[in-house]
């Protein structure tokens, strides 16, 4: 059983034993046949994954690896909130008719400030004090502005990342306010793993922990007994994570560049369903 299993088995069973539900409140999301979307919470949920042991992907079904690593990449390398740049279409319920989301996500992320050392955006902004800074206690990213929420279609769920480097490895810690933990745990754990790889490759560091922080884990009504079926089945060993090692600008990494050496993953015909 992969480190990553262990963890999601253990959080589903955790919400579905003592979480609270919602059940007829007044609730935003709803379901597309307009029935509300209630579901089953935890406040606070912890999970840290040593990236440097294995990588956190679960096996209990198939998370889609290279189209997580699509949106990462959309997100963090092309600073969009154009879905027509996005070869999913996990946003497309978000999306106005020219495939805009508002001023979130890459939005936020390409925004520039100024420094003492220049200009930067957030993105470049971490990557400047990896490089001649790694020792700083403020290289952080912060796409939650309420100034601009307004203008988001959709306010971001993973919305702060931390970054921490302890000896010759480089730690991180996410915050996201809200996770729909079988649509979208493994998906963001994955997303932001392969991040602190990248960072830390062109960085020339090690890659360390991945902390990950939900202040709202929940179970859709909809979902509760095909993840119930889902944690019964027969996980896997983790697989092995390869990037490109000769990779050194974060902005020349390109989806070939990575990929997962005996990924093995239980047979799970079963969809959930998005709530909007």
């Amino acid at each position: 059983m992969s480190k990553a299993d262990e963890i999601f088995i253990s959080n589903i069973k955790e919400i579905l034993q003592y979480g609270t539900t919602d059940a007829g409140t007044n609730v935003r999301p709803h379901w597309a046949d307009g029935t509300p979307a209630y579901t089953r919470k935890r406040f606070c949920v912890v999970n840290r994954y040593d990236l440097a042991e294995e990588f956190p992907i679960i096996t209990l079904r198939r998370t889609a690896f290279k189209s997580a690593i699509d949106e990462l990449l959309w997100i963090w390398q092309k600073k969009s909130n154009n879905i027509n740049d996005l070869k999913s279409h996990i946003w497309d319920s978000w999306a106005d008719e020219t495939g805009c989301i508002g001023k979130a996500y890459g939005y936020q992320l390409g925004v520039k400030s100024k420094y003492p050392e220049g200009e930067f955006d957030q993105v470049d902004r971490v990557i400047y004090d990896l490089k001649h800074n790694p020792l700083s206690r403020r290289i952080i990213t912060n796409i939650y502005v309420h100034s601009d929420l307004s203008e988001m279609h959709l306010y971001p769920c993973a919305y702060s990342v931390t970054f921490n480097v302890s000896g010759n490895k480089l730690n991180a810690l996410l915050n996201q306010r809200s996770n729909d933990m079988a649509v979208a745990n493994n998906w963001n754990v994955v997303q932001y793993a392969v991040l602190v790889h990248m960072l830390a490759q062109i960085s020339d560091l090690q890659v360390g922990e991945l902390v990950h922080v939900i202040a709202d884990a929940h179970i859709y009504d909809r979902h509760e007994d095909a993840v119930r079926k889902l944690i019964s089945g027969k996980p896997h060993p983790a697989p092995k994570f390869v990037i490109n090692k000769d990779v050194k600008d974060f902005y020349k990494f390109t989806l070939d560049d990575f990929a997962l050496e005996g990924y093995e993953y239980e047979d799970f015909s079963e969809r959930f369903e998005v709530a909007i």
